[in-house]
């Protein structure tokens, strides 16, 4: 059965009232806020007790005999550090790199490693320890660089740092593909594509996948973000992550235009939506429920939205908790308390792509405005979550998709140098529901470059997400191209067990 054989039958055999896709989704086109709608039923188009939500079935529901088992996590917000963030400057403490300033790294650590093409040509690979303070905190006495993270690092008791997370890819572009679809290669789906495919959501007024793509310091090194980020891939198309917009409209042409009222606009969808409905019953084409879907959660985030974004009902100390960017639509501040205003309404992933952290050279004065613009947001999400029983069943992880080299690229001295990509170990961490809270796993050498204790590959760490959320995800698999394609892949991987509650 090819892909789209596969899509008709699934539109035929479980009937129109599961199965709208979401269309490709896109900022600054018309068609954008006709692309923030997944599973709404399309008899919601002839069927004004569905259309209004009574008794019309649910808009985003799970696929049958989903979850797999009892789930820790209901949702996740997923902080994504794109560029690279260096591992030894945050987390990965290593005192005795003082003692090798400006020496070679030994070719013994170094080994056989494909470089990147920024440093393979350097004739030497000299060692740049952090110049960063790094203090015990917590009651779990977590090792963190207390200048850069400081907020953070009050909710080190909070989290599970992974120490050793590693990648295949050396580049930006297949790394943050492999870090998000389980590959390198595009055309796969996302993680939160996956989970929104499995699972739905509560919401029938929002999307159940939602991306924000934040303003980032001015300083920092930025690098692209692809929509296979956030893209389905090859499941249906109204399972994509819808991104809201940062500035202006969070969803353009979402309003109504002059002249037309409410009543206007649902005749307009109820005569569009019969018509593609006698479009559907003759081609059986699963895209012409996409448009209806589309057109309908259009209609209800007129009203959804708007009330998302009206932060008048936060109290003063929620406000202060996130500070003074979280009034600024656009920050990666205001998209952290979007954040949790967006679970707490039902949505299942929010995903949060911070560009910026590819610190190639002058890292110190790069990473402290990144960490400025990110560490007070990231603690207060957790400790707001925390605060209203949320944390209990959401899941929060932190990451980026790849780590730094030790040794310097570029100029070193004792305050600036400049670090390429590796690929070999990083960290990563997640807090919340099911998750073992103030540890930490896997340890890496001396010189945080290779793993020398429980290594976590990227799929292990995305099999652990889809674990905590109640899917074995040996057994989630959407057929494509003559293989059961899984997010964690064909080869074996694991739930790393050691983190979980």
């Amino acid at each position: 059965m090819n892909h789209l054989d596969q899509r008709a039958r699934e539109a035929f055999t479980t009937g129109m009232a599961r199965r709208a896709f979401l269309g490709t989704t896109g900022v600054g086109v018309g068609a954008a806020a006709l692309s923030l709608l997944e599973r709404r039923v399309a008899a919601a188009a002839i069927d004004p007790a569905a259309r209004a939500g009574r008794g019309g079935g649910v808009v985003h529901p799970a696929l049958p005999g989903f979850p797999h088992h009892a789930p820790k996590a209901k949702r996740v917000i997923y902080l994504h550090m794109n560029g690279g963030p260096s591992q030894m400057d945050l987390w990965d403490y290593k005192p005795g790199l003082q003692n090798y300033f400006d020496k070679d790294i030994p070719p013994s650590v170094r080994g056989d490693q494909r470089l990147s093409t920024m440093t393979s040509g350097q004739k030497r690979f000299p060692v740049a320890p952090s110049k960063f303070r790094f203090e015990q905190k917590g009651d779990c006495g977590r090792w963190i660089c207390t200048d850069l993270l400081p907020h953070t690092a009050g909710i080190v008791d909070d989290i599970a740092l992974v120490k050793t997370v590693h990648t295949n890819a050396i580049n930006h572009d297949p790394a943050c593909t492999f870090v998000m679809t389980g590959s390198e290669i595009p055309g796969k789906a996302s993680i939160g594509s996956w989970l929104a495919y499995g699972l739905g959501s509560e919401s029938d007024d929002l999307p159940a996948f939602v991306v924000f793509t934040p303003q980032f310091p001015s300083t920092g090194n930025a690098q692209a973000l692809f929509s296979r980020m956030w893209g389905s891939g090859f499941l249906p198309t109204r399972f994509s992550g819808v991104t809201l917009r940062g500035s202006g409209d969070p969803v353009l042409y979402l309003d109504n235009p002059a002249g037309i009222s409410a009543a206007d606009r649902r005749r307009m969808l109820d005569g569009l939506g019969r018509l593609n409905t006698l479009g559907f019953e003759r081609f059986r084409d699963p895209e012409i429920q996409t448009r209806i879907a589309q057109y309908e959660m259009a209609f209800r985030m007129q009203s959804s939205v708007p009330e998302l974004t009206d932060l008048a009902d936060e109290s003063a100390e929620t406000l202060a908790l996130y500070g003074d960017d979280v009034k600024k639509p656009g920050t990666f501040t205001h998209s952290a308390l979007m954040a949790r205003r967006l679970v707490e309404r039902g949505v299942r992933v929010v995903q949060i792509l911070h560009r910026g952290w590819d610190q190639h050279g002058n890292l110190p004065k790069a990473i402290t405005n990144q960490c400025l613009d990110t560490d007070r947001a990231t603690a207060a999400l957790v400790t707001d979550l925390k605060q209203r029983g949320l944390l209990d069943d959401t899941l929060v992880v932190w990451g980026g998709e790849f780590g730094r080299t030790v040794y310097s690229q570029g100029t070193l001295s004792k305050t600036n140098y400049g670090r390429d990509h590796h690929p070999r170990n990083f960290c990563m961490w997640m807090a919340g529901a099911g998750v073992k809270p103030g540890i930490s796993y896997g340890e890496t050498d001396d010189f945080s470059y290779n793993v020398v204790e429980n290594p976590v590959h990227v799929n292990d760490f995305n099999a652990t997400i889809l674990h905590l959320m109640g899917i074995d995800h040996e057994r989630f698999t959407f057929k494509f191209q003559g293989l059961d394609q899984r997010l964690t892949g064909v080869e074996h991987q694991r739930v790393v067990g050691e983190i979980l509650t």
